[in-house]
């Protein structure tokens, strides 16, 4: 087994471990939290402190993530083929499209005594609508290409 395997393994126990203890930690709040933190035997943490230290290097290397995406895209379409990218980028903008168009708004009054407007109930919704679509694409692509390499042996 080479390198990349192993090292493809361990991202992926890595990444379930990760989905799993961002459950347990979104499931409870801040004080339940303490005590589980402190029923484990760690007294010296200070929870919500540590979290907010969590979440602000999550962004930074979100932060970071979204940048290198950007500068890499830019580079292949500068080296690569742009009609391709363009023809992507229309098929997106068509789903946003049929997304706003299959959605329906109300105000809606919101917990803070605000109200959210119909159009952006709208949009709240066209955003639901295009995530649903473009996960059954993303979906339906990845059963696809499994398929065929099945197929083809």
């Amino acid at each position: 087994m080479g390198l990349h395997k192993i090292t493809k393994v361990i991202m992926g126990i890595l990444g379930v471990l990760g989905l799993i203890f961002a459950g347990i930690v979104a499931t409870l709040d801040g004080e339940g939290l303490k005590q589980e933190v402190k029923a484990v035997g760690i007294q010296a943490v200070e929870v919500p402190q540590s979290i907010n230290i969590l979440v602000l290097i999550s962004y930074i290397v979100l932060a970071v993530c979204v940048f290198l995406v950007v500068i890499f895209v830019l580079k292949g379409l500068a080296g690569g083929n742009a009609k391709n990218t363009l023809i992507g980028l229309g098929a997106f903008l068509i789903v946003i499209a049929i997304s706003y168009l299959l959605a329906s708004g109300e105000e809606t009054p919101m917990r803070d005594g605000k109200i959210l407007s119909a159009n952006g109930a709208r949009w709240v919704s066209a955003g639901l609508n295009a995530f649903y679509i473009l996960a059954i694409g993303a979906i339906v692509t990845m059963l696809g290409g499994g398929l065929k390499k099945l197929i083809k042996g």
